[in-house]
């Protein structure tokens, strides 16, 4: 029986305890946390209906982070603790009907924590804000399709409206969503990429041809050297920690490259194993690298020219000539650039003695298979994609893409956002694909690039796009400066939030707003011609399927694809020729097109039938082949640049606590980083502390500077935060999104990709 009560999730956050870090991952503990938060939001018996599906072959794929499965047999517990608690959180018994609507004013709703959003339940009837109103309404769903698109049709531009996707969207409903959205005529498709990792697909793209890792879970495995930078794997992809103990046990060394020490970079507790219950577990990383925030560039040139004369000692043993000659364009310039550089400004820009640089290059130049991971903490800096591409350099003149064991990493955060991406969720889809969807469904789709986040953000701000449609997500907490962003939802007409939860976009709102409830991953769904099924994608481009077996929340609910559908039905009449009714009803009929549409989906059907699925090709990793401009793969040679830190300020990182995904707030402890009960902390080195006469526990508010468009200093303020002495670099402070997203100005955002630079904010403390 579903729980219609309002739960009460309130606290104050100086109540906030910090104890000692942790340091190990998982575990005994993380076992007994997933299993009270599974109970307490599901039930004893919908927890093991759930649990005991998730990930699994006939099951349905976690609504967490996108990392793969292995090929093969798969654990019986084929999940980690914040998986569960993400299926927790979708699969609740709890619900936010109609009469919580009823006794919520939106300025009531508005007024608390997004913890306590999320703590309501799933959402389960299509509401409505209407002009004037103080309170969300019932609404039909013809009414609310018929409204959207009446909206749509009012505007004077087809490029005035945006349409957003959450990386939860199935490569089904994706796929419908861009051609609907192309259909209606506009490219203004921003997503969660645009915030994320963005960086890597643009540095990826011009380096290999494509915007994609090079490696699988066997090459990882198979790797006697794995670096992984900017990185928390213990919390932001648990289930990676199985992946590097058995790449341990084969031998591999591992640098964990980072300004915080995470505890699951330190050790690995498998609870499936002997050792991870009453042992020690295992030892991740063989080396901890404590660099300085947005030192990483300099760390992975100052590598290569170490390289360069490891090679001039036994030339022609570090440096793959072979490979260089054969496969890639603009060594030269990247040799003698990597050469002049001076190794102390190296030491300088990342913190890092050189002792120690010298042992991780000797690491390098050991190694046979090398394979680098990272994550938002490279992808968020000013100079990001020349980061990225840095490591790409290191790699290329090693020889180590297309060989096993070996290749590039990136760790994407979001359970399908690359396979959206691969579906078409993209603002500058190549004419190869745009091409392909008008032949095979006979529309005309437009080919001015679109809008990202950051674009579509200032469009809404200056009146220049006026409907606003979000499929899934909660983007008035996930983007930056909180502030502006908010301001240019509510200066748009219509807002559309299609979601399975409560959360703070649907208060942020337009003049008129829907909220569409929708299924989730774990839900049951059931169109005319039968139960259907959905597939994804995971970070090393496998696609497989997914399939809901729960009962959902209320009959009202409605999938993705369908809402998608009805509403394509409602904008575009029954003459439109994308067979609209055909794709709700039998989502077969979907994947033979994206077959016809989608390079490397030949056949789709029956190869997601597979037992795993099936992994869409990677030139560079399959063959060596790599699609860019010059035929070759692309070295390179960007001036060396760092985060230089100004007398008397910090630099910030924004990042996860434990007890959250994204904007998910799963409750409010830290177990990792020795937080209980509040969420407003600084993390901030006991020598700063010091030089500002601050001690461990005082209250402050946290204020970043930047220079304006104008030449002129700005401020924003994020107020009333516990500071917590933690070894962090000097210099260097650490606190959680998206309580700091205020401080992130919406123009600093990094060079080539757009993405806002949330991992290099410059700031000052004032006590409270």
């Amino acid at each position: 029986m579903a729980s219609t009560r309002d739960v009460d999730a309130t606290y104050d956050e100086r109540d906030v305890v910090v104890s000692g870090a942790e340091h190990e991952a998982a575990g005994v503990k993380a076992v007994m946390v997933s299993l009270q938060r599974a109970v307490e939001q599901m039930g004893p018996v919908r927890t093991v209906a759930a649990l005991s599906k998730l990930n699994q072959r006939h099951g349905f794929d976690c609504p967490g982070c996108a990392w793969p499965e292995e090929h093969g047999g798969r654990k019986l517990a084929e999940f980690c603790e914040n998986g569960a608690k993400a299926v927790a959180e979708e699969a609740t018994k709890r619900v936010v009907t109609p009469e919580f609507f009823a006794r919520h004013s939106i300025a009531e709703l508005d007024a608390q924590p997004e913890y306590w959003l999320s703590q309501q339940g799933r959402l389960t009837h299509p509401m409505v804000l209407r002009p004037g109103d103080d309170h969300y309404r019932p609404i039909a769903w013809d009414d609310a399709y018929r409204l959207i698109a009446d909206e749509l049709h009012a505007l004077d531009d087809p490029n005035q409206a945006v349409f957003y996707t959450s990386g939860r969207t199935s490569n089904e409903a994706a796929f419908l969503y861009q051609l609907l959205v192309r259909s209606f005529g506009t490219n203004n498709l921003p997503d969660c990429s645009n915030m994320c990792h963005e960086s890597s697909g643009t540095a990826l793209i011009d380096a290999i041809g494509i915007g994609k890792g090079s490696v699988t879970v066997d090459d990882l495995i198979a790797s006697d050297l794995i670096l992984i930078a900017g990185q928390n794997p213990g919390t932001n992809h648990p289930r990676m920690l199985s992946t590097l103990e058995k790449a341990k046990a084969n031998g591999a060394k591992i640098v964990a490259i980072n300004p915080l020490p995470e505890a699951g970079l330190i050790r690995f507790k498998d609870p499936q194993k002997v050792h991870g219950v009453v042992g020690h577990g295992v030892p991740i990383a063989d080396e901890f690298v404590q660099i300085r925030i947005g030192g990483d560039m300099a760390l992975f040139a100052g590598l290569g020219k170490l390289l360069f004369e490891a090679d001039d000692k036994a030339p022609g043993t570090v440096v793959d000539r072979d490979f260089v000659d054969r496969h890639t364009a603009g060594f030269g310039e990247y040799e003698t650039r990597t050469r002049a550089l001076d190794l102390d400004t190296v030491t300088d820009a990342t913190g890092i003695g050189r002792d120690q640089l010298d042992r991780v290059a000797a690491m390098l130049t050991a190694s046979r298979r090398t394979v680098v991971c990272w994550a938002m903490g490279l992808t968020q800096q000013k100079h990001a994609v020349p980061s990225i591409t840095e490591i790409s350099n290191l790699l290329l003149m090693r020889g180590m893409i297309g060989k096993p064991g070996a290749g590039l990493c990136p760790v994407r955060g979001h359970s399908n956002v690359q396979g959206d991406r691969t579906m078409g969720i993209w603002e500058k889809m190549p004419e190869r694909f745009l091409a392909a969807l008008d032949t095979r469904f006979g529309i005309s789709s437009p080919r001015e690039h679109g809008m990202d986040t950051v674009d579509a953000i200032r469009a809404m701000r200056d009146g220049r796009a006026a409907v606003f449609i979000a499929m899934g997500g909660n983007f008035a907490s996930a983007t930056p400066d909180t502030p502006v962003t908010e301001a240019a939802l509510r200066n748009c007409s219509l807002t559309v939030q299609v979601s399975t939860k409560l959360n703070r976009s649907h208060l942020v709102h337009g003049r008129t707003a829907l909220i569409l409830p929708s299924l989730g991953r774990t839900d049951r769904d059931i169109q005319a011609t039968g139960k259907q099924l959905v597939s994804v994608e995971d970070s090393m481009s496998m696609v497989h399927l997914s399939r809901g077996s729960l009962r959902p929340p209320s009959e009202h609910v409605r999938s993705e694809v369908s809402i998608v559908c009805q509403l394509a039905r409602a904008l575009f009449g029954p003459g439109h020729p994308v067979p609209w009714e055909s794709f709700n009803a039998d989502y077969d009929t979907i994947r033979d097109t994206i077959a016809d549409v989608v390079p490397g989906c030949e056949d789709y059907n029956r190869k997601v039938r597979g037992p795993d699925g099936f992994q869409l090709p990677h030139p560079p990793r399959d063959s060596r082949e790599f699609h860019t401009a010059t035929g070759k793969a692309n070295f390179r040679a960007y001036p060396v640049e760092w985060v230089e830190i100004p007398h008397g300020r910090l630099v910030l990182q924004t990042l996860r606590s434990h007890d959250q995904y994204n904007t998910t707030i799963y409750g409010l402890d830290d177990r990792y980083r020795g937080v209980k009960g509040g969420r407003r902390v600084v993390f901030v080195n006991p020598a700063d502390l010091q030089r500002f006469g601050l001690a461990d526990g005082d209250r402050v508010d946290l204020i970043s500077e930047f220079t304006g468009a104008d030449g002129q200093v700005q401020e924003r303020r994020a107020k009333d935060f516990a500071v917590v002495a933690y070894a962090t670099p000097q210099g260097n402070a650490a606190a959680y999104y998206p309580e700091t997203n205020p401080l992130v100005p919406l123009d600093h955002t990094a060079a080539k990709s757009n993405t806002p630079v949330s991992k290099a904010v410059v700031i000052r403390l004032e006590r409270a």
